[in-house]
This record gives C-alpha cells, structure tokens and sequence, in this order.
C-alpha cells in the first residue's frame, strides 16, 4: 500500500474515458487530491488578493471563470483521472473517503437566469444575482450575518468513474456512475461504490462543498477550493449497477426544525411551493430575498414527505433553527 497526491494541476472539465490518467495506484492505496471550486479557482485568485468585488458584480466574475480557456466543452473541474490497477468492467470501485478539508473561504450564489429551483420565479419578483462570501478558516462553523452560524460539513459534489460509452460527456448530470450527485453524507467516514465500465475505472473528484442543504437549492452550496483523502479498493464482479454508499450521518442536526410544506401532483411543483413560503419566513427575520435564497442553499433540506396520497405528492422544507443565535 502507498499514499499518493495529486495537485489541482491535474484538472479537466469533462467525463471521457480516452482521457491519459494523471495517476496510477494500486488496490488498497491512498491518495490525496487537491481540487479547485466550481469558478475553476477565478472567485479564489480575487480573495487571495483582496479583490472582494461588490456580490451583485460577482456573478459575471464567476460566470467568466466558468468561460475558461481549458480545451472541451466547459464543466466542472475535476482533479484526475485516477487509474486503479486490476479494476475491470463488472468490477465496484470501492472509495473510503478518509477526510474532506475545506480551503479558507467558501461562497454561494444565485441569479434570476440560473439554474436554482425558484430562479425564474424569484427574477420576476427583482431576484437580482447575488454571492455570499463564506470564512471557513474555522473549520466547524462559517457565520453568515451576525446570529447566524452554519455549521460545516465537507464533502465532494462530484466524484465518480469513467463512463463506457464514448466521450466527452458533460459533467453537470449525474449518472450511473456517479458524478455530479451533490450528495452531502459523503462526508469522511463515508464509503462510496461506483460501477466500473471501463478498465481503471478512471476515478475524479472535485466540486468540493463545505455545507450544503439537501437540494443545493439556489444551484450552489458553500463552493470552494479543498482537499479529499481517499483510499481505493476493488471488489470483483460486483454486478453494481448505480451508485450505493454507508454513511456515518442521515444529514443535518438541530434541536429543532421550522418546516414549510408544498403539495401538487408534479414534485417540482410541491417543492417550489415550499421552498418560497420558507423564503418568506427568512425575509421576515430581516434578510433579503437573496440572502434567503443563498443561506436556504446552505442549510435547508428538502424532503419527499409522501407519494401515495394521489393526486399530490407532498414535499417539505426543514429549516434548522439551530443557526440562529437566539435559538
């Protein structure tokens, strides 16, 4: 067994199993992996240099990092591909995610032309786009506005394997191999299996979260640069066929919740409804409707609460009360 790093230099932005691996390991080994945050690094390189551009202006900021030069269509930034020796299609990659490290600064956004769950509905009530710089250099917790503290909780948007069919395939959807699943109890401690379709398997991470509610509901969690310890076994002829994992949490704690609830036949629909009644509740403890967007982002779990009752199907926002100061 040996330990292995991989620096964020190591980056691309689509899913393709022609791509040369940046890395080869064996079965059982370890390895580090340093990743860059969903503006490719551009919203980072203005912090380190005291660039803190007005929220409002940030947008096209990020919007041009997304834009950036790396050849292919343009995605997330992934550190890899990770080669594993011996892993052959049929196989399960098998990902011990040993700890997620936050960088020292995280942040959220929104915009009326996004692709958050009340972005058009909320651009036309003047939603107007908006970023939330997060301090993360306390490693437990990031305050949002004065009583107001978010707990953190680390983990990797995007970690998966190569597909077998031909690429490049772009990397926002999740897919049957992982990817872009945004599911944040693969935090450390967690142990994650993947299909494997092509000889490898071809393992990348990145589009590190520090805190996310379940639903990533304005489009971002608290993004930021980070770094993952994984180590990687194979479990032969598995006959996986979708992602699967053991986790050490269901999710977010509170000592108590404030719920809002939509019902409607679509799901989508139940949501929106009650994800906007709970936005009301955040602006009437005096944040704004981008702030409330943002921090529901953070922090608000959404929730399939029934879908037997037909014709509506019921869906429900959990806020926890815990951030608040007063609380």
């Amino acid at each position: 067994m040996a330990d292995h790093h991989l620096s964020a230099e190591h980056i691309h932005t689509v899913w393709d199993n022609s791509l040369p691996p940046a890395l080869t390991i064996r079965p059982g080994d370890t390895v580090t992996l340093d990743t860059l945050d969903a503006s490719d690094g551009g919203v980072a390189r203005r912090v380190a240099t005291g660039d803190l551009t007005p929220p409002a202006a940030l947008a096209g900021v990020i919007a041009a990092s997304l834009r950036s030069p790396r050849p292919g269509p343009r995605g997330h930034p992934l550190t890899g591909p990770v080669c594993v020796e011996g892993a052959q299609p049929g196989d399960a990659l098998v990902v011990e995610l040993l700890s997620v490290e936050p960088a020292a600064w995280g942040w959220t956004g929104c915009r009326p032309d996004g692709i958050g769950l009340l972005d058009a509905a909320l651009g036309a009530e003047g939603l107007t786009a908006y970023t939330h710089f997060w301090d993360l250099r306390a490693g437990t917790h990031t305050d949002f506005l004065p009583g107001i503290r978010v707990p953190l909780a680390p983990f990797p948007g995007v970690i998966g394997v190569a597909p077998g069919a031909p690429g490049p395939h772009p990397t926002p959807p999740p897919r049957h191999v992982g990817g872009n699943m945004d599911i944040r109890q693969l935090v450390a401690g967690a142990t994650l299996s993947l299909p494997v379709e092509v000889p490898g398997a071809l393992l990348s991470v990145g589009d590190l979260h520090a805190a996310q509610g379940d639903g990533e509901l304005s489009g971002t969690g608290i993004e930021m640069d980070g770094r993952i310890t994984v180590r990687v076994t194979v479990e032969k002829r598995a006959g996986l066929t979708t992602p699967e994992f053991t986790t050490p949490t269901h999710g977010g704690s509170s000592r108590q919740w404030h719920v809002t609830t939509g019902h409607d036949p679509d799901l989508m629909t139940a949501a929106r409804t009650a994800l906007r009644a709970l936005l009301r509740r955040l602006e009437a403890r005096g944040l704004s409707l981008e702030q409330a967007y943002v921090l529901a982002s953070a922090c608000v779990d959404l929730k399939i609460s029934q879908i037997v009752d037909a014709p509506n199907y019921t869906v429900s926002a959990f806020l926890p009360l815990d951030i608040f100061e007063e609380s």
